[in-house]
């Protein structure tokens, strides 16, 4: 199938499917006489892999230290991802990606509280530019 009709099995677009093989997760594909990319199924089947792990939070960079291994996660059921030690293992990957996201949860569970704080003290309550409760100029607040 041509580049858009693959695209539109993965869920996605032409330019995403040229972006993720310019960024080495897409082997290059077949190419017809007229120089048409040509996909099947397993790239179909790829790129919906690919389009998942993104959706979880890892990046293309992430995905590009292992890409010679995304084609594994196609199959059903995949097989595990394979301990932090094992060379080509996924496990440091999510482990750093893990890592990320519990910090930004963190640092985001703290701006909530700040805010949290200040709408029960009144502290957020808006006030006018010169100081002065209520209403401001010609009676607008």
């Amino acid at each position: 199938m041509r580049i858009g009709d693959a695209a539109a099995a993965a869920g996605t677009t032409a330019r995403a499917l040229r972006l993720y093989e310019e960024r080495g997760l897409l082997p290059p594909p077949v190419r017809s006489p007229s120089g048409q990319r040509v996909y099947g199924p397993a790239e179909v089947a790829l790129v919906r892999v690919i389009r998942e792990l993104l959706g979880l939070g890892l990046t293309i960079q992430d995905l590009r230290t292992r890409a010679d291994r995304l084609v594994l996660l196609t199959q059903d059921p995949p097989p595990p991802c394979g301990s932090a030690g094992r060379a080509g293992s996924f496990a440091p990957v999510v482990d750093r990606r893990i890592a990320a996201l519990d910090a930004e949860i963190a640092r985001l569970t703290r701006r909530r509280d700040e805010l949290a704080r200040l709408s029960v003290s009144g502290a957020a309550t808006p006030r006018p530019a010169d100081g002065r409760s209520g209403p401001g100029p010609r009676g607008r607040a």
